[in-house]
């Protein structure tokens, strides 16, 4: 059976504080796996070989990368979350925004509160109330 997943590959060593912090942000956040690369292995020792987490009901994949590319994260792929109420949204928000790029800020966009970042990380988000 096929399942899609995203998966963020990180190229600085921050997969696992990216982990910590998104699923200490959202509240049905949870670390599953954490698969460490050892002494030897193409990666940095103690690295993210492998994690898997989920936040907003959704499971997401992330590493360290291994090798070093001249691409990164980009806005033309963003995680999506409809928050159940201004609250949430506007406490995710805040978590996100804070130290990363604000692309439209939290505002009422003529389609309701919306809010799309980028992360400190450079993950894009785009949160909207439903």
């Amino acid at each position: 059976m096929q399942k899609l997943t995203p998966f963020l590959m990180f190229q600085k060593g921050e997969a696992e504080e990216a982990m910590t912090f998104y699923t200490g942000l959202f509240d049905d956040g949870e670390v599953l796996v954490v698969e460490r690369f050892g002494a030897g292995e193409p990666g940095p020792e103690g690295g993210i070989k492998q994690g898997v987490f989920t936040v907003a009901g959704q499971q997401l994949r992330c590493l360290d990368s291994p090798a070093v590319h001249e691409f990164d994260f980009t806005p033309s792929l963003s995680l999506f979350v409809r928050c159940g109420s201004r609250e949430e949204l506007e406490k995710l928000w805040a978590g996100l925004a804070e130290g990363g790029v604000p692309l439209m800020p939290l505002d009422d966009y003529g389609f309701g509160p919306f809010g799309w970042t980028n992360d400190r990380f450079g993950v894009s988000w785009q949160l909207s109330l439903s």
